[in-house]
C-alpha cells in the first residue's frame, strides 16, 4: 500500500488566510564539487495531495522520475533558477544559492502570494515568506520543489558525465566521492569544478581536463 505522507500543515494554514497562490522553493546542489547550484519554485493546485511525495533525497531515482512527470503535468507553475560554478567561486555557495532562488520565485509565470522556502531565509524577496527547517519533510509545495530541482541538476551531471566519464557525475551528481577525488588527482579538475571547495583548490597547480 502506496504511504500516504500528511504534509499540507503550512499550506492549509495560509488556505484558511484566503492566500491562493503558494509557491514551494528548493535548492539542490550546495555540497558538489562540480557543477550548478538548482533551485525550484513550484506552485501547486489550492488543496493538492500526491500519496509518497516528500523531499527528494529519500525518494528512489524511480520514484523522482515519476513525481517529477506528475509535478510537472499538474503545477500551475514550475520555474528554475540555476546559478553555475563562476558565481559559487565569486560570491560562494550560500549566495549563490538565494540568488538561484531569487531567480525561480521570479521566473515564476504565476506570481506567488507566500512562498515557503527549505530552511533558507531570502532577505531580498519583497513576497511574504516562511522559512521552514527541513521543509522539503514538512511542506508538499517544497518536496514538489525539492524533486524537480534535484532531477532536473541530476541531468545536467549525466550530461557532463558524457563529456567526462573518468569522474563518475553521473552516479556521485558531482559530490565528492572516492572515485571523483580520485580522477581529479589523476586527471586533473575541469572548467566546471567549483575551484573554491576542497579538495579541488588543492588541484589548482595540477593540469585541467581537456
Amino acid at each position: 500500500m502506496k504511504e500516504v505522507i500528511n504534509n499540507r500543515e503550512y499550506e492549509d494554514s495560509l488556505v484558511k488566510q484566503g492566500i491562493k497562490y503558494i509557491a514551494g522553493v528548493d535548492e539542490v546542489g550546495r555540497g558538489p564539487l562540480v557543477g550548478p547550484v538548482v533551485t525550484a519554485c513550484v506552485i501547486l493546485p489550492e488543496n493538492y495531495t500526491l500519496d509518497g511525495l516528500t523531499d527528494s533525497k529519500k525518494l528512489s531515482i524511480k520514484k523522482r522520475e515519476m513525481y517529477f512527470d506528475i509535478i510537472m503535468k499538474d503545477a500551475l507553475s514550475v520555474s528554475i533558477g540555476i546559478k553555475d560554478e563562476k558565481v559559487i567561486d565569486d560570491i560562494n555557495i550560500y549566495e549563490a544559492t538565494k540568488l538561484a532562488m531569487l531567480e525561480a520565485i521570479n521566473n515564476s509565470k504565476i506570481k506567488p502570494e507566500h512562498v515557503l522556502i527549505d530552511a533558507m531565509k531570502l532577505e531580498d524577496l519583497t513576497i511574504p515568506s516562511t522559512s521552514i527547517i527541513k521543509g522539503d519533510l514538512k511542506s508538499i509545495t517544497i518536496a514538489a520543489a525539492s524533486v524537480i530541482a534535484k532531477v532536473t541538476r541530476d541531468r545536467m551531471l549525466i550530461e557532463l558525465d558524457k563529456k567526462y566519464p573518468e569522474y563518475g557525475f553521473a552516479k556521485n551528481a558531482g559530490y565528492g566521492t572516492k572515485q571523483h577525488i580520485e580522477a581529479i588527482e589523476k586527471y586533473g579538475i575541469i572548467d566546471e569544478h567549483r575551484k573554491t571547495f576542497k579538495p579541488v583548490s588543492e588541484h589548482l597547480n595540477h593540469f585541467y581536463k581537456k
